[in-house]
């Protein structure tokens, strides 16, 4: 069987997001997988361009989710919730044929500058989730709180308990997207 296929949506554009930074983590702690990285530089969601036609990014954004085995999401914390990239990047996908999203393994996860790590974002990320019907995880919630004092000079998670969470919700999200493919697989 091939390695399993795991795609992660940034809700920062930053190239040095920490939340990009967060993922990468996720990423490595996961362990042997296909990773692919979603764009979420899509124009903003408008029904008269939508109605022109799909655009070509979104669409391969959503066929990115639809074909993966699970999806990790990180999102930063602006003005208490998830960014506008996020948003419109979950619009767009909705708008899409199908539902790409339905039972499919999704961890969340948060880095902010602020002491709760983004909590408020990454409630407001499943609240968003929520009508597309994916196996979201409960947890473990993990928040990198203070996050700008967290990562090494390359890039690595220097929180202990932060790394632990990031451990134990990549566990899961593997022992579950694992058991749905063998589910899924032909007899």
């Amino acid at each position: 069987m091939s390695d399993l296929v795991l795609a992660g949506l940034c809700g920062s554009l930053r190239a040095a997001s920490t939340n990009r930074l967060l993922l990468s983590e996720a990423v490595r702690r996961f362990g042997p997988a296909t990773f692919e990285a979603g764009d979420l530089d899509l124009p903003i969601y408008n029904g008269d361009v939508e109605d022109a036609g799909i655009p070509a990014k979104v669409q391969a954004l959503s066929d990115l989710v639809g074909r993966a085995d699970a999806v990790i999401v990180c999102t930063p914390e602006y003005n208490k919730g998830i960014s506008g990239v996020l948003k419109n990047a979950l619009d767009w996908i909705s708008r899409t044929e199908g539902n790409p999203w339905r039972d499919k393994p999704v961890a969340l996860m948060s880095a902010a500058a602020g002491a709760a790590g983004g909590e408020r974002a990454q409630n407001m990320a499943r609240l968003c989730l929520t009508p597309f019907r994916p196996y979201l995880l409960p947890g473990p919630e993990v928040f990198v709180r203070q996050t700008g004092s967290k990562w090494t000079d390359d890039g690595r998670l220097n929180d202990a308990q932060a790394a632990k969470l990031v451990d134990d919700l990549m566990g899961q999200l593997r022992s579950v997207a694992d058991a749905r493919r063998i589910a899924r697989a032909p007899a």
